[in-house]
């Protein structure tokens, strides 16, 4: 939904994006949806004061998240669910989302494909990001094993024939060099995940199109002094960029640390969030799974992680206050950089003129009071 309304607000602090430092009272014109012009706030007397924010940021963008609002994707793979996850995204200071499919029987994971095909009109819906099923069996972390299978020539077409924008998780060890090949020319983003590949497989995957890795550190080969495996691969390899889940529970400080320093401008936070996250009801089932919501951690009952429990805005808090990172890093690992990945560098990610009205509007301590969507304003999640 697009505004056609024509009006003011303005930032105690403007972070602009890509890096750049903030800039101090600024005021920015939204028209037709789209930025329209920024200025001193002592520029220009406006007849109606606009509305103050102590932080404005560019719109953030989630490109791994598996439901919200008490809504899982996998369960209800349609339009009505991507728009209560959405909803639920925005109260963390999401603006875009991937919605995520994880791994299921067969071919179902074109329910979700069909769900993101009704929502091309939703401006807060970018893409699709479909976990699996080609994974790896040594690495499943949750999700069910016993639909973990190789990629088949059915899924290819069907994959490469898909009118929107796909990210898909899959092992490259599992994935040989043809497919990976074709997948990444037909558009498709194609990211390691649930993968046990070494460096070397990694190094030849990223030569034929794989682009970076899903959740760093989680289900995926570590470093070993003779074997750097995934991990080493997305430290090293300037070709790839690599989602992290910064909750303070999938992934140690240190780590984080290490992936911030190693990886400015291709490291990007992600939620992994479940239907947890702004719901009444603190357990759900995953896969025949209950899983429980504890201590801000997701669980299941043989205390395997199951997804996160966060907004963007708590991962961009963490990243500030657990690593060196300064507070413009962190806002773009959650805008510019997951724009980067997607393509869209020249929409999301920086606020500047003549670019679509998305802004995430943060109080001085980083915690998400409203966005801007296209230039429609959502307080609580809802149209202010």
């Amino acid at each position: 939904m697009t505004s056609d309304t024509d009006f003011w607000i303005q930032a105690g602090q403007l972070f602009p994006g890509h890096g750049a430092p903030p800039l101090a009272d600024q005021q920015i014109q939204i028209s037709n949806g789209k930025i329209a012009a920024i200025e001193p706030a002592s520029r220009r007397a406006l007849s109606t004061p606009p509305r103050y924010v102590e932080i404005i940021a560019p719109g953030f963008i989630d490109i791994q998240i598996n439901g919200a609002g008490g809504v899982l994707f996998n369960d209800q793979p349609d339009l009505a669910a991507l728009k209560t996850i959405s909803a639920a995204a925005r109260l963390g200071g999401t603006c875009h989302i991937l919605p995520t499919f994880i791994t299921a029987a067969g071919q179902s994971y074109k329910q979700a494909m069909q769900a993101v095909t009704d929502a091309a009109g939703l401006a807060e819906i970018l893409g699709l990001h479909l976990e699996g099923p080609f994974l790896s069996p040594e690495r499943p972390g949750i999700h069910d094993a016993r639909f973990i299978r190789p990629i088949e020539a059915a899924d290819i077409e069907g994959l490469c024939r898909f009118d929107g924008r796909l990210l898909l998780t899959l092992a490259p060890e599992h994935t040989d060099t043809k497919t990976i090949k074709r997948l990444a020319e037909a558009g498709i983003i194609l990211f390691a995940g649930h993968s046990a590949a070494s460096l070397e497989e990694m190094a030849e995957a990223a030569v034929n199109g794989l682009s970076g890795v899903t959740h760093l550190f989680n289900a995926c080969s570590q470093i070993a002094a003779r074997a750097p495996g995934i991990v080493g691969a997305a430290l090293t390899n300037p070709r790839l960029f690599a989602g992290i889940i910064a909750d303070g529970h999938h992934v140690h400080d240190a780590n984080l640390q290490l992936a911030v320093s190693q990886m400015e401008n291709r490291l990007c936070l992600v939620t992994d969030t479940m239907p947890s996250y702004r719901a009444t009801s603190t357990d759900f089932m995953l896969a025949g799974q209950k899983i429980t919501l504890k201590d801000g951690r997701l669980t299941s009952e043989a205390d395997q992680l199951a997804g996160a429990h966060l907004g963007m805005d708590e991962a961009v808090r963490n990243i500030i206050q657990r690593t060196s990172a300064r507070p413009e890093q962190a806002l773009d690992m959650a805008s510019a950089i997951p724009a980067k990945i997607l393509g869209l560098e020249d929409e999301y990610g920086k606020i500047d003129i003549g670019r679509p009205a998305s802004l995430t509007c943060l109080d001085r301590d980083f915690h998400c009071c409203g966005v801007y969507v296209h230039g429609t304003p959502y307080r609580g999640g809802s149209p202010a």
